[in-house]
């Protein structure tokens, strides 16, 4: 018989240069990136070598970090690429050695705010060493906090692993591991050998993708696929599993793209093959509904099984006929106890046999969790029903049977895991409908040469590459970010900002993919896809939010670490103490079950203690709650980044905001502008804008700007704000300088007409020695104290001129400090400004305490003082230069993030250019610590009151006794009880604040 396409397995590409652990161990990630590069293939010339390097940083956190790295490498000037992996910290740069050196490189990372570190030069003969990968794992089985520290602890002891989090609620660990030490194969299989079920996601590899392939349905398409990828150019490992028919292929993106790949197998099989690309995220969603679909099988099974045996008990002795056929004997045993022991039998090892197989398996790994209570009750149960039949059999002495207390209790425990699972899978609501918001395909517009659109086809959103021109349709989402190139439409981005308005977009403007395009017709050109675009790394935070771990998490872990055994010692306890109360006479025979002992009746409080008992509700109450706020913020423009984080913001005591483009608007604008030599006005803003065009400080641009209008020139020459437009006003009016630096927190300085002209503050004048006169000073101080800034600019060794810049307040400033006041937070305002303007500024806003010309760096050590006495401090600031505060703060916050979702080193990413946010952030995590603090109580006083009563506390005052079934019942919802809890954080709606200015937030 030949072999069918199931049996085949596809081949690593023949020539392929691998490792050495790649060829042991077979697993795609042990191939290295550039394996297949040569330098040499980078030559532009005899003169010009070219050199690649590869740069640890240090300090990224979200993938708006490896942006402004990459962004911050590709504007050297001889730097031909760079790639920056955010999960390896790690930079990819190929540079011209004639005009670039590498301390350039790491020079121009740590300007940008990280650490960096070049790493040695490997041979490039040999394998390479690859980077550790961080890869993401499902794990399906954990029912509380004992099942999660059991796994992290099995995968921090494997040699290779470096580090490993595992979410309960999400299901999901993320491990940090050395491919060439350990595989994902061999994570997955430790994991399934602690007892419970694995599956890999996806990990950091950038050379790797997973496609679904359709059309392979022989030995011999499969043999037409594999010489396909065999003979195709950047193809370095490829693997085709069968039964998911998912290809996997490793290929040398120096050489190969996914799309390219795609399009060559599609092409090379004439339309045969159709591939889509596999989204890990929605590979996941698929997996919650599998073990929903798989639990709520279990879950009925079992009911129809326990049905009849409810009815052999309860209906049936009412029913004369049926009752005398369940009486007949056959054999040793009535028909009554033959159905309910084979019922219950299969019930027990059938339907049940998960939870033995996790027991064991915990156990054989030296932990304890729900399983093993599980396992220990029904199991007793059904053994001393056993064991009273063959001992009835033998003597004729016939005690009760508990068959359908064992049947009942697995049928319990699976309903509780079915609504566990739809409630866990409520909480994750959020990423799915972030997943759901990228559009599947997109229209390529494909151009010739010359530039000019000569077709458009459909393709796979995930295939988009930088720099391709895409059509979006009205009423069509943007498959990825980008600049508009062509056509002017409204977009609503509610969905990724919270803004209900729609946004204008004409030509240069960006646009986030996942977006709505309301109207026209719009070309864009997409500039970020995959992993780097605003959709994906707002997953990603999501995600990583909800995988953290807040502290507060801690005491339910310890407590999970001894609570099994501590139910089953006072199980242990429980069926002693009331034996021995029996056997000397405590309490009358009357209590005992007809036909019953003294043993019986003991073990009944027994197996209701280990039964009623939950650690399952601990382990959920922070997860859950943590999980469902981190979605709610989201859904309302607030990303948080762990439950860390969430913990830290209720209990913050001083907020410290950023003055320029936080409390104000960010958009400086020249208010006056006054001469005080002969000169002209005109001439005066015409050296002003020469000195100032070629600086990236807000006032710099605002005096260009205001220069610009007084001159008459037409405004679409610097609206752009690129480099050709700032080139074309400077040919046309403005004066050629040298010698240009910026000096932070003074100014400007150059060279013109060969004579020095300064622009900035007093203390660049002061260092210059240029004298301020009088007059001067006191119309600077009258700006000040307006709330203006004024810029002193001085030509030679004169000063000859003031501009007065006012950058407006946001109009919900004063109402949120209000609102933050009443809330018990102590508002404080940092600026590198003078201290009369500062002073100026926050008596608009009523922030009474100001800490004014403070440079930078020296933000952070306003953080710091605040933090002396122990108090939670809190930084809200817009830009790179607060990095440092918004890292030394307990928690950052980075407002107006917008498309690139900035600030590296932040808690919390406000999407929104809306102080109202902070608000909203603080509300946030306040909120949910109130539930979490409440879910914690219902667990404690769940186990607290419940135990005693299962154990038979209340029997001999009130003749209150749990049978063992309804003991599991009361299990089963505890906790559900608590996931509904957290659940209830989904009704958050944002405060309203209204004041005079008639601002409300919905």
């Amino acid at each position: 018989m030949s072999p069918s396409v199931r049996d085949l397995q596809l081949t690593p590409r023949a020539g392929v240069r691998e490792t050495s652990s790649a060829v042991d161990s077979g697993d795609l990630e042990d191939v290295r990136l550039l394996d297949s590069y040569d330098k040499t293939d980078c030559s532009f010339g005899s003169e010009d070598v070219i050199k690649r390097i590869q740069v640890r940083v240090s300090g990224m956190t979200c993938a708006a970090c490896s942006n402004s790295v990459e962004a911050a490498l590709k504007a050297i000037d001889g730097v031909l690429s760079a790639s920056v992996a955010l999960l390896q910290n790690k930079a990819d740069v190929a540079f011209n050695s004639s005009l670039v050196k590498d301390e350039d490189i790491k020079n121009a990372i740590e300007d940008a705010g990280f650490e960096a570190d070049i790493l040695p030069e490997t041979s490039t003969v040999g394998p390479k060493l690859q980077q550790t990968l961080v890869g993401q794992f499902t794990i399906g089985g954990m029912t509380c906090a004992a099942c999660v520290n059991s796994v992290e602890s099995i995968l921090r002891n494997l040699t290779g692993v470096k580090s490993a989090v595992v979410a309960l609620a999400t299901s999901l660990g993320k491990v940090e591991y050395d491919p060439t030490i350990i595989s994902k194969d061999d994570i997955i299989n430790s994991i399934e050998d602690a007892g419970f079920e694995a599956s890999f996601v996806q990990s950091s590899e950038q050379d790797k993708i997973i496609l679904g392939i359709v059309g392979l349905y022989s030995l011999i398409d499969a043999q037409v696929l594999e010489a396909m990828l065999s003979s195709m150019k950047g193809v370095k490992q490829f693997h085709f599993d069968q039964i998911s028919c998912e290809l996997e292929v490793l290929f040398d993106p120096e050489v190969l793209n996914s799309r390219s790949l795609v399009d060559g197998i599609e092409g090379g099989s004439y339309g045969k093959f159709k591939l889509h690309v596999r989204s890990p995220y929605a590979r996941m969603v698929s997996k919650d509904v599998e073990e929903i679909t798989t639990m709520f099988r279990l879950f009925t099974s079992s009911l129809l099984l326990s049905i009849p045996l409810f009815l052999i008990g309860v209906v049936c002795p009412h029913i004369p006929l049926i009752y005398s056929l369940l009486l007949w004997r056959c054999g040793p045993f009535l028909m009554d106890d033959w159905l309910k022991w084979a019922l219950t039998s299969i019930i027990q090892f059938g339907i049940g046999k998960r939870f033995y197989i996790a027991a064991g398996r915990a156990l054989k790994n030296g932990s304890t969790n729900m399983d093993v209570l599980v396992a220990l009750g029904t199991t007793a149960s059904y053994v001393y029903s056993v064991c009273a039949l063959l001992y009835g059999a033998l003597t004729g002495f016939w005690s009760p049977t508990y068959f359908e207390t064992s049947a009942m209790l697995i049928t319990f425990v699976l309903l509780g895991k079915y609504l566990e699972c739809l409630a866990k899978g409520k909480t994750s609501d959020a990423i799915k409908k972030l997943v759901e918001l990228a559009p599947a395909t997109a229209l390529l517009v494909v151009k010739d040469k010359g530039g000019k659109p000569i077709e458009e086809r459909e393709i796979d959103s995930l295939l988009i590459q930088p720099g391709d021109t895409l059509k979006v349709l009205p009423g069509t989402k943007i498959p990825a970010d980008g600049t508009v190139t062509w056509g002017s439409s409204y977009v609503n981005e509610s969905m990724v900002t919270g803004e209900a308005v729609p946004v204008s977009k004409e030509v240069n403007a960006s646009v986030i993919g996942g977006t709505i395009n309301l109207h026209g017709v719009l070309h864009i050109q997409a500039t970020k896809v995959g992993a780097d675009t605003v959709l994906s790394q707002i997953i990603s935070l999501v995600e990583t939010a909800q995988m953290s771990k807040a502290p507060i998490q801690k005491f339910a872990d310890y407590v999970a670490s001894i609570f099994v055994p501590t139910v089953v010692s006072l199980a242990l306890l429980t069926l002693l103490g009331w034996y021995v109360a029996g056997a000397l006479g405590a309490y009358p025979d009357k209590w005992l079950p007809k036909n019953g002992n003294h043993f019986v009746f003991a073990l009944m409080f027994a197996i209701s203690v280990v039964v009623i008992a939950c650690p399952c509700a601990l382990g959920l109450a922070t997860p859950t709650a943590v999980m469902v706020a981190t979605g709610v913020g989201a859904k309302n423009g607030v990303l948080i980044k762990g439950g860390d984080a969430l913990e830290k913001a209720q209990m913050v005591k001083h907020l410290i905001f950023d003055k320029t483009g936080t409390l104000t608007q960010g958009k400086a604008t020249v208010t006056t502008a006054k001469v005080f030599t002969g000169m002209e006005r005109g001439e005066f803003l015409t050296l002003v804008a020469s000195a100032e065009v070629s600086s990236e400080h807000p006032l710099g641009k605002a005096i260009v700007e205001y220069a610009r209008h007084f001159h008459f020139f037409d405004e679409s020459s610097a609206a752009t704000g690129t480099k050709d437009a700032a080139k074309e006003i400077k040919a046309g009016w403005l004066y050629d300088v040298s010698d240009f630096s910026a000096l932070p927190g003074r100014g400007v300085q150059c060279l013109l007409h060969g004579k020095p002209i300064l622009v900035g503050n007093r203390k660049l004048m002061e260092e210059s020695g240029i004298d301020i006169p009088t007059q001067v000073e006191n119309f600077v101080v009258e700006l000040e104290e307006s709330a203006k800034t004024g810029v002193l600019v001085a030509y030679g060794d004169e000063l000859i001129g003031v501009l007065g810049v006012a950058d407006p307040l946001k109009r919900e400033a004063s109402v949120v400090i209000e609102g933050l006041q009443k809330m018990g937070v102590r508002p404080v305002m940092v600026t590198g400004d003078n201290l009369r303007t500062a002073r100026a500024v926050a008596k608009e806003v009523g922030i009474e305490d100001v800490r004014a010309e403070v440079m930078p760096a020296g933000k952070a050590e306003v953080v710091r003082s605040f933090q002396k006495d122990g108090s939670i401090v809190a930084m809200v600031g817009d830009g790179i230069n607060d990095s440092p505060a918004l890292a030394a703060a307990d928690v950052g916050m980075a407002i107006g993030a917008g498309t690139d979702i900035a600030i590296e080193a932040a808690d919390y990413v406000l999407m929104r250019n809306n102080l109202e946010d902070v608000i909203t952030a603080i509300d946030l995590s306040r909120k949910t610590f109130f539930r979490i603090r409440l879910n914690y109580v219902f667990a404690m006083v769940y186990n607290v009151v419940a135990i005693p009563a299962a154990a038979g506390v209340l029997y001999p005052s009130l003749g209150i006794k749990l049978p063992p079934w309804v003991a599991g019942a009361c299990m089963a919802l505890s906790s559900v009880s608590v996931v509904c809890s957290s659940l209830l954080l989904r009704r958050y709606r944002r405060p309203r604040l209204t004041t005079i200015l008639e601002i409300v937030v919905e």
